[in-house]
């Protein structure tokens, strides 16, 4: 090449030295992170090397860079993350060779392809070996009743299930492990293998509101648009040791205490009632069996525990006494600009000084790491708030974001606050109780809210404890703080056998914002490429199809995304089996067009009937 040649001259011939600084500092930021190289498994080690080096890569913007690259044809370093070193040395000697500034000639080591293996035998070993013809993993949520009926779990496990997922959120340990044994059996009976995974709920936050006052029933007729009654309203009358179950829902139970009132009451008896507004009411009774009286009424009464039922005949009155009625849910109106009260126990009470609604919390000692200032989300992200002040340790909240007109929060609503340091540990009293009964039947297990990687350790050393370190862990991505300190969280993981990452949108959409959950998503998804750590993509993954049978096109291509994670997880459903076969096939489709990052040029047949044409 001569002196003249007009490549010298072009931004080319300074990419060597850039190349070459690149390349110095990702091997220098091992230093930073020794302690954990030190630490991580053997078969970890160089995956940990290269999770340090793109860390260290994409400390700097390379988009200059890029563009320099891609005019002349090369690389950009755009699907590097699986060979950081490997790929700056393949650039670094043909760039070499173009500009006459060194290399050109040396060998050059292949990148991807090994990458790519080390990446597969890594989830095949957490999520097990993809069945023929598949290209990604499907994980599902078991229903309650998928630990009695065998039909649940094998309809699951014919679609395509690789992971079955058990909420201890919900459920029991009886349950927990009758769903084990189903989901086994299912596995025995098709003859391919599917894990259980088994999810820790977690230092989740939740409102708590008791209601006020005497729990009273409202009883109503249904009336059409002109007020006129339609329908009567009917009233099961049963003993409080004997409730009733699957209801019709436009009938109310009401427990008495008297069981020979019930045996007396025949049809056509009418019950007379005074409720809580002292109004007069009569309900007719239209079946009576002898345990329990079904009656009917055509106005609206309030029926609350005390109340006297009397039923006249022969001149001779039968008195019944309505029982206790179980607690209805409290719930608290909130609208932009009201303040409300975050408590730290719970009171048989909604509102405190000044008539600010109060809201007790699942978890009080969260409260402790809240400041003045502070963003606070309920519900999913439907209503927002700023702490205004903190007063003898519980917080005001002023609410700067809701739907007009307002929205009810009830108890059992999650709390996100994605500005505090949480100050509990990473696993509740109930995970580990819940976990000591998981190391009986999980394959998986999966660690809800990991903020730091002392939350993984903390899990590492409890499965140490009791003899299972042959389960994988899942650290589940679902705030802030777990998001910011992913690489360390992930050099901690890479401290144990078989591990993965969940990326829980969820949560995690509440945590970062809506607006910045496609961009974290995204980043989650090439840091854990970068370490060769599988990666789970959850929440409402063809949820409304798994739940009508319908999906909506947005989901469609939610899931076609999704093809880039190793597994995806599905909620449960009654539909969730054609939910399965629809992910499979969308993935069998997406998988010829994309790899991760990378397009796939497969031959286009759309057009063909052109070229027939001509």
């Amino acid at each position: 090449m001569s002196t003249t040649d007009p490549v010298l001259h072009s931004p080319l011939s300074l990419v060597p030295a850039v190349l070459e600084e690149l390349r110095a500092n990702c091997l220098a930021a091992e230093a930073d992170f020794e302690p954990w190289l030190r630490s991580v498994r053997a078969h970890h080690g160089a995956s940990a090397r290269n999770l340090v080096h793109y860390v260290a890569l994409r400390r700097h913007d390379l988009r200059e860079l890029q563009d320099v690259l891609t005019t002349c044809g090369l690389s950009s370093l755009g699907r590097c993350e699986g060979d950081v070193l490997g790929a700056l040395d393949q650039l670094i000697e043909v760039v070499g060779a173009l500009t006459g500034a060194g290399g050109g000639g040396g060998a050059v080591r292949p990148t991807r392809a090994a990458a790519r293996s080390i990446l597969e035998c890594n989830a095949n070993a957490l999520l097990g070996v993809l069945a023929a013809g598949r290209h990604s993993r499907v994980m599902v949520t078991l229903p309650t009743e998928a630990a009695v009926d065998p039909a649940v779990v094998g309809a699951m496990a014919e679609a395509g299930m690789d992971v079955a997922r058990i909420n201890c959120a919900h459920d029991d340990p009886t349950t927990w492990r009758a769903m084990a044994r189903q989901v086994r059996q299912a596995a025995d009976r098709r003859g391919r293998a599917c894990a259980v995974a088994v999810d820790l709920a977690g230092p989740k936050l939740r409102t708590e509101i008791t209601a006020t006052g005497p729990v009273v029933r409202r009883v109503s007729p249904r009336r059409d648009g002109r007020g006129m009654v339609v329908a009567p309203a009917r009233v099961l009358f049963h003993h409080q040791d004997d409730v009733p179950r699957d209801l019709p829902v436009d009938v109310v139970p009401v427990p008495v205490l008297e069981r020979y009132w019930l045996r007396r009451c025949e049809v056509g008896d009418v019950v007379h009632l005074t409720d809580s507004r002292l109004s007069h009411r009569q309900l007719t009774v239209v079946v009576a069996t002898g345990r329990m009286v079904l009656a009917e009424l055509r106005k609206t009464a309030y029926v609350e525990s005390g109340a006297t039922l009397k039923v006249t005949r022969d001149g001779t009155g039968q008195i019944a006494t309505v029982g206790s009625l179980p607690p209805l849910d409290a719930s608290v109106l909130v609208s932009v600009d009201d303040e409300i009260v975050i408590g730290r126990d719970v009171r048989e009470r909604v509102l405190v000084d000044g008539g600010r609604p109060w809201i007790g919390c699942t978890l009080p000692e969260a409260l402790d790491g809240a400041r003045v200032g502070d963003r606070i989300w309920f519900d999913d992200g439907k209503v927002g708030g700023v702490v205004s002040a903190v007063e003898d340790g519980e917080l005001v909240v002023r609410i700067v974001e809701a739907r007009s007109g307002g929205v009810r929060l009830r108890s059992g609503k999650g709390i996100n606050l994605p500005d505090t340091e949480l100050p509990v540990a990473g696993l509740t009293e109930q995970d580990e109780r819940d976990l000591a009964v998981a190391v009986e039947f999980a394959d998986i297990v999966n660690v809800s809210f990991v903020r730091s990687p002392s939350d993984v350790a903390f899990v590492q050393e409890r499965l140490s404890q009791h003899g299972a370190t042959d389960v994988g862990i899942v650290v589940k991505i679902e705030t802030v703080s777990g998001f910011e300190q992913l690489p360390e969280i992930l050099l901690a993981a890479m401290c144990w056998d078989r591990v993965g990452v969940m990326i829980a949108r969820g949560d995690l959409a509440v945590e970062v914002g809506f607006e910045r959950m496609a961009e974290v998503q995204e980043e989650i998804l090439w840091l854990c490429e970068a370490a060769h750590v599988p990666v789970v993509w959850a929440t409402q993954v063809l949820d409304q199809m798994a739940r009508t049978g319908h999906p909506s096109r947005a989901e469609i291509t939610d899931a076609a995304l999704s093809a880039r994670a190793e597994c995806i997880m599905l909620n449960k459903g009654p539909y969730v089996a054609a939910a399965i076969t629809a992910l499979i096939d969308i993935h069998r489709r997406m998988h010829d067009h994309q790899h991760k990052k990378r397009a796939l040029l497969r031959r286009l047949c759309a057009w063909d009937h052109r070229r027939a044409a001509t």
